[in-house]
């Protein structure tokens, strides 16, 4: 009987001894950032959207990792965020401490064989994105396109700001000139959208095509006075805000230029601020932080916070930004050549 019960106890005690270890065996394993400083590297300059997003987040992801960490914003402006790209690919430390957030056309800049473009962005390790964007075609009222009628009938090239290549601002008013056979100008070498509103507010340019998402928030005060028009959507169906404003597909005469649309502006479009770790960053620390930005999508203080600034917040998480990327590595080839030969034109 002793033994009987003997056999019976033994394996009830390790079963318990091993749920109440658990919890701090888990806690043993899971990296601490306790005293350590997380740097998020924007690939784009102080006041545009990609900065203001970055820096929403790093506000609050801190208390969402084990150790309650610093998080600072450092930006790293140039060649449509390609310096910063090349800084997190190959001299960042892998160490879980530096992440990064650029735009996602630098993808679509490998995919497309853009000259310099060394990197592969299928190693980095995608933690996320906070919004899925929409691009829309903004102009100030002194420019006089107000309209598609307008910028369709003006008389010279209408100037519109950007980056560089590799960059919504570049990229898709060149695609938009080809597909749709819209007078363009594109003048590049602005550090980010924040120089192109300045430059578009004073006459330099007319304005230029980049997130919605954003524009409603950098721009806010000149479209609720009605100095900047939203004249076009890129996007497969119109927006709520936006629910007038037209859709460049239906300006489209062809199938190509609509698969051109499609593939060139949508759909890089849903990850344009995708938040990542460098290649090599070990796995569990990967998860953490993948763990850790989704809380920080969840709570009250960023939710408060983005609902006050008019922010929007409908994020990705990793691993379906993984999959979407996976999935513009399977262009149709010929899309890909007639993206290439609009985009990066031999000189």
């Amino acid at each position: 009987m002793e033994e009987e019960m003997s056999r019976k106890f033994f394996p009830t005690a390790i079963v318990l001894l091993v749920l109440t270890l658990a919890p701090f065996i888990a806690n043993a394993a899971a990296p601490s950032y306790e005293g350590k400083v997380i740097r998020i590297i924007v690939g784009h300059s102080a006041g545009g959207g990609f900065d203001t997003y970055a820096r929403m987040v790093g506000r609050h992801l801190g208390r969402h990792l084990p150790g309650n960490p610093t998080v600072i914003v450092e930006n790293m402006v140039g060649a449509g965020s390609l310096i910063a790209g090349k800084y997190l690919y190959s001299r960042a430390k892998p160490d879980g401490l530096t992440l990064g957030t650029l735009t996602s056309q630098l993808v679509m800049a490998q995919i497309l064989g853009r000259e310099g473009v060394d990197i592969d962005t299928r190693k980095f390790e995608w933690i996320g994105v906070p919004v899925q964007d929409h691009v829309v075609c903004t102009f100030t009222k002194a420019s006089g396109i107000t309209s598609m009628e307008k910028w369709i009938a003006a008389k010279a090239p209408v100037k519109m700001g950007g980056t560089a290549p590799g960059d919504t601002t570049a990229d898709v008013p060149r695609i938009l000139k080809a597909a749709l056979q819209l007078p363009i100008q594109l003048v590049e070498g602005y550090k980010g959208t924040a120089e192109i509103r300045l430059a578009s507010e004073s006459g330099e340019v007319a304005g230029s095509c980049w997130q919605w998402e954003a524009i409603k928030v950098t721009w806010s005060k000149a479209l609720e006075s009605g100095d900047v028009v939203t004249v076009l959507q890129a996007t497969p169906k119109p927006l709520p805000d936006l629910p007038k404003v037209p859709l460049a597909s239906s300006y489209a005469k062809t199938e190509e230029a609509r698969e051109l649309i499609k593939m060139g502006i949508y759909e890089p479009s849903i990850i344009t601020r995708p938040f990542f770790l460098p290649p090599g960053t070990p796995k569990d620390q990967v998860q953490v932080m993948r763990k850790a930005f989704q809380e920080t999508m969840k709570d009250p203080g960023l939710l408060e916070e983005a609902k006050k600034s008019n922010l929007d917040i409908n994020p990705m998480t990793g691993e379906e930004v993984e999959e979407i990327i996976k999935g513009l590595f399977s262009i149709n080839p010929s899309v890909v050549s007639k993206l290439k030969e609009i985009l990066y034109p031999k000189k």
